[in-house]
């Protein structure tokens, strides 16, 4: 809570910002010793430990690392030492001169994240304790170092330390609490530099309808992940996996309907991810990837429902639009922001880049090349193109057979077919409200294949699209209900003689609820509902049910 007060500083607001800054003529502080007496000993163990805590709060904030997808974590803002780097403050604003005053002689200003000032917003007592607590301590400073300070400033002060004497007390006191906290943190923290992150699934499913036997399994998808920094900006991030969920690809006899969780290493652990990601500039971020580096750990995925499987959607095509999963394992991306309303995305990706094999490696193999625009116009709407040109990279892993080029022939004709791909697609996102969010994505690829391969010769367009609806806090806070209808990949045009295109409509449709029972425990019953699986009307509609309980430490 205090660290969200801390947060919250730059709250103060701008009238009283202005009433600090009614400078008077300046005299020396020790004209002013009564008033230094009686302030010392109010202040001095508030100064301390609120010295220590805010040191120990940016030590945490600095070795604070992210996780997930778009790994980028917001941090706290330095202490500002100009007006002119807070984006929402401009010279024509009333209170900008009281503002620069204020920083430029006791430099007690803390931003939000993104150099924002929010000078709009309302704040509680507590939080203007908080800033009135960070500028005692810096006139403190002033005072004990003999430095000018003006009369009607100290009085201003002390007339607040008496109007909110009790905030201030109750502050102390949370700091003490904290501070005792972060001591022990310091003993008994994993390391100074990693920090060790957990989550394990056991998931609970059944086909209830389909060409498969209708069958329970239970099995686990268990992740270890170590995040290390060096400077508090960067990220060595290693993800050790292993599984024994199935993907039911087998058993039903297409990709579609595969949940988001499957991970079928029977068991075996094994490295699954490795990149190092590093500020290349104030707005631009790069990221090196070793194994296991996908396109949606350079590209922002807009889908609100996207948890990777282990929270949110339960299918791997309910996570994320098919464009981010072709096969990746090595490679580079890079960030870059423009302004607060623009991101650009642009990413090398290869696989398998470590086979020293003809036409394998990093530059002579399969690999997926990706650009992608966000746009953020507000906070509620989000706005992303994408384009992706792939070499042999036609298989998502989702969607149908004849959509998944490669696997088929592989599976038919004994070999894979070599392909090149040009795919683009569009995604969107918009919080209707706090509790209604609207997404979804079409995307269309251009297959080619390459050459004359079994007689195989020609090219396909694969589409696909979704509509998605999530309703955040339902029932209880930090729960989430989420709906996806669309259409898994499918071939709507082929020059393939051999092979054509699919013939029937097939429908992608999946509900779940997530209900959070504590911070690191939740439980998922969801179901997923395939009309004409795999594109085939003589095909039973498939449905899969699952029950996904995740922890995470």
């Amino acid at each position: 809570m205090l660290k969200k007060l801390f947060w919250k500083v730059g709250k103060i607001t701008p009238a009283i910002a202005t009433v600090l800054l009614l400078f008077v003529p300046k005299v020396k502080a020790n004209q002013y010793s009564t008033i230094k007496n009686l302030s010392s000993n109010f202040l001095a163990q508030t100064v301390e430990k609120d010295n220590q805590y805010n040191n120990n709060l940016l030590f945490l904030e600095n070795n604070s690392f992210a996780i997930g997808k778009n790994y980028r974590e917001r941090k706290l803002l330095a202490q500002l030492t100009n007006v002119d780097r807070l984006r929402d403050v401009s010279p024509t604003d009333w209170a900008y001169e009281a503002l620069r005053s204020l920083i430029d002689r006791y430099n007690c200003i803390v931003g939000y994240p993104e150099r924002m000032y929010r000078g709009t917003k309302a704040l509680s007592r507590y939080e203007f304790a908080t800033g009135l607590n960070t500028c005692l301590n810096q006139i403190e400073l002033l005072i004990s170092s003999d430095k000018n300070v003006s009369r009607k400033d100290l009085n201003t002060l002390m007339r607040l330390m008496q109007e909110f004497s009790e905030e201030l007390a109750i502050l102390r006191g949370r700091t003490d609490g904290v501070q005792a906290r972060v001591g022990e943190l310091e003993v008994t923290q994993f390391s100074t530099t990693t920090k060790l992150r957990g989550e394990v699934i056991f998931g609970l499913a059944s086909i209830f309808s389909g060409e498969a036997d209708e069958v329970s399994v239970l099995g686990h998808r268990t992740r270890l992940e170590l995040e290390t920094s060096f400077t508090g900006e960067d990220t060595l991030f290693s993800r050790l996996a292993t599984g024994n969920f199935p993907s039911f690809t087998e058993e039903t006899g297409t990709f579609e309907g595969n949940l988001g969780f499957a991970a079928p290493e029977d068991n075996n652990l094994a490295l699954e991810v490795l990149f190092y990601n590093f500020p290349l500039s104030e707005n631009t971020e790069v990221i090196v990837g070793a194994a296991g580096t996908a396109a949606d750990d350079i590209a922002n995925t807009v889908n609100v429902l996207d948890g990777d499987g282990g929270n949110l959607a339960i299918s791997a095509f309910g996570t994320r639009n098919p464009i981010y999963l072709p096969p990746a394992d090595a490679g580079i991306g890079i960030i870059h922001n423009l302004g607060d309303k623009f991101e650009i995305s642009a990413g090398y990706l290869a696989s398998p880049a470590n086979n020293p094999s003809e036409g394998n490696g990093l530059f002579n193999g399969p690999f997926s090349a990706l650009g992608q625009i966000l746009y953020k116009p507000t906070d509620d709407l989000t706005l992303a193109a994408t384009y992706v040109r792939g070499y042999n990279q036609s298989d998502t892993g989702t969607g149908s057979s004849l959509a998944n080029l490669r696997s088929f022939t592989k599976k038919e004709f004994g070999e894979a077919v070599p392909t090149v791909s040009d795919s683009y697609a569009l995604q969107a996102s918009w919080a209707i409200s706090d509790r209604v969010i609207l997404g979804g994505w079409g995307t269309l690829s251009q297959i080619e294949v390459l050459g004359r391969s079994n007689g195989i010769e020609g090219s396909q367009d694969v589409i696909n699209w979704a509509a998605t609806l999530a309703f955040p806090d339902l029932g209880k806070e930090g729960s989430l209900a989420g709906i996806v209808i669309g259409r898994e990949p499918y071939v709507s045009d082929s020059s393939i003689d051999a092979l054509g295109k699919d013939e029937d409509f097939s429908l992608h449709v999946e509900g779940f609820y997530q209900y959070q029972i504590t911070d690191n425990i939740s439980i998922t019953p969801g179901v997923v509902w395939i009309t004409a699986p795999d594109s085939k009307d003589s095909n039973d509609d498939l449905v899969i049910g699952t029950v996904r309980t995740t922890f995470s430490f």
